[in-house]
This record gives C-alpha cells, sequence and structure tokens, in this order.
C-alpha cells in the first residue's frame, strides 16, 4: 500500500455540526476568534465539519433578549431546520451567565431532544450524560451565573 495515497478516502464522512460563540465587550480571552479557534481544533481532532456559525458578539449572557443568534440556533433546533447533528460551544458559561443555572440546561436539553448533541470543546469532562458530568455542568452553571464582574450592569 503506498503510504502517499490521498488523504481521506479511507475515512468515514465528518459528522455535520455548528458553533456557537458569545462574548461580552470586556473579555478578550472569551473573544469569539479565540472560541472558535478553539471550537475547530476540537472539531478536526473528532471528526466533526463545521457547516453553521452561531455567532452572539458584545452580548451580555445575563439573559437571551438581543441574543439572535442564540434565538435562532433553538429556533432552528425547535423547527428540524437544524441541519446538524452536533453543537459544538466553547464552555459550559457561553450558553449564558443565567441566573437561574436551569435556563442554560433547558437550551442544551431542546437540543438533545431534537437529536442535537451539545459538547463543550474546553472543559475536562465529556458531555456524555453520566452523573459526573451533569453534576458538573450544575456546578458550572451556577458559577456563570454567580460571574459578576464590576461591569456586569453595562453587560
Amino acid at each position: 500500500m503506498d503510504p502517499k495515497e490521498p488523504e481521506g478516502e479511507d475515512e468515514p464522512p465528518k459528522q455535520r455540526a455548528a458553533e456557537y460563540v458569545r462574548m461580552s465587550t470586556e473579555h478578550q480571552k472569551y473573544s469569539t476568534d479565540n472560541q472558535s479557534e478553539a471550537i475547530r481544533q476540537y472539531a478536526d481532532k473528532r471528526g466533526y465539519q463545521i457547516v453553521r456559525t452561531y455567532a452572539d458578539e458584545g452580548k451580555s449572557g445575563l439573559n437571551i433578549g438581543g441574543r439572535l443568534a442564540l434565538q435562532q440556533l433553538i429556533d432552528d433546533v425547535k423547527t428540524g431546520r437544524a441541519d446538524f447533528t452536533a453543537l459544538l460551544v466553547y464552555d459550559v458559561s457561553r450558553w449564558g451567565r443565567f441566573q437561574d443555572p436551569d435556563e442554560a440546561a433547558s437550551y442544551e436539553l431542546r437540543c438533545r431532544r431534537a437529536g442535537v448533541q451539545v459538547h463543550y470543546c474546553t472543559e475536562q469532562f465529556e458531555n456524555d450524560g453520566s452523573i459526573g458530568s451533569s453534576i458538573i455542568k450544575t456546578v458550572k452553571r451556577a458559577m456563570a451565573g454567580e460571574y459578576t464582574p464590576a461591569q456586569s450592569s453595562k453587560r
């Protein structure tokens, strides 16, 4: 067998995925470019092809109001227009910094019930439905809601 065979001939087709990125205005660490780069590295390693990007730039994570990309994502999933089976998100806090951690959980649940598996690309756990991942997500969602920098009223 020729070791210089063209790449991809024996590789399974990549799974179609969307990415969701969000940043507020003051955190360059969480810039949408930085999030997208980490998500794309995850996708490459795991065999995903990113076919759609939903991006809320400069948007508060405190509520869903004004976050048109998240609203569109949820609508696409709910109505069956989603042409992907996986959603890649930088980390648990990107859903939002909701005061009620169940709000973020509800968006993930809507995706999962519609056949779209959510992956958190920089978290130290697999989002596999295990009791361990469920506990970690719950704690991280609560922590995200508690995160209130001095500028949070501007977000």
